[in-house]
């Protein structure tokens, strides 16, 4: 059972780290790079006259190629990591008799994405290079607090039997966003806005189709080597 887990996660990490690195390179990564520009001060908005213009548009990608290995490697890695969490759910959830198909593993990686990424996001949003933030410990324990519950309670939804699960489960969807992430005092940044709303949109679009990717690897190589 161990070596299947092993051998679902690794095959199904691998394929959705270079789906991610890939479809980042064409739609995220660029506004990355464009970031920085901001960042460095090479580009300014909201310049000392009061325009809100500046230019638009990135770096080419093919500029510096090598900088981008690092990122797929990355994303392979943390896919995989993922991957590992998703099969021990299926061998978790066979034992308790529900199969796992392709289909299932669809929702499962949909769900995934909303533990992991979007309800995070709520609190918050992928920022850009140039976008200030409050003190990283305070935010990565918001994080972790709120992926927990959040995957907690789509457990209940999922699993539980009752009115009761279901009212833990609405607890703990809420809970973390009525505490409230750490916050800045005061608006500020860099960049354009319509570029950091253009990030955290394809950010999050990215990571939605590369957990559907996910959950549909894990799926299949589980279901797939199972019956070998």
């Amino acid at each position: 059972m161990l070596k299947h887990i092993l051998t679902s996660a690794v095959f199904a990490g691998i394929v959705a780290g270079l789906f991610a690195a890939i479809i980042n390179l064409w739609a995220v990564i660029p506004m990355v790079m464009e970031g920085e520009l901001y960042e460095s001060g090479e580009r300014t908005h909201f310049a000392v006259d009061g325009s809100p213009q500046s230019d638009a548009g990135s770096p080419s990608i093919l500029e510096d190629p090598a900088r981008h290995i690092m990122p797929a490697a990355f994303s392979v890695v943390v896919f995989t990591g993922y991957a590992f969490f998703l099969v021990a759910a299926f061998a978790l959830a066979e034992r308790y008799g529900h199969k796992t198909t392709v289909r299932s593993g669809v929702i499962w990686g949909l769900c995934g994405f909303i533990a992991f990424q979007l309800a995070p996001a709520m609190g918050m949003p992928p920022q850009l290079p140039a976008t200030p933030g409050p003190e990283v410990v305070p935010r990565q324990l918001w994080w972790a607090m709120t992926v927990i519950f959040t995957a907690s309670a789509l457990g209940l939804i999922a699993f539980g039997r009752g009115v009761l699960p279901i009212a833990v489960a609405v607890v703990l969807l809420f809970a973390p966003h009525i505490i409230g992430a750490p916050r800045l005092d005061t608006y500020f940044g860099f960049a354009a806005p319509e570029l950091a709303a253009h990030f955290a949109g394809a950010s999050l679009a990215a990571t939605a189709l590369t957990w559907t990717t996910l959950g549909l690897c894990c799926a299949w190589f589980w279901t797939k080597l199972k019956q070998d």
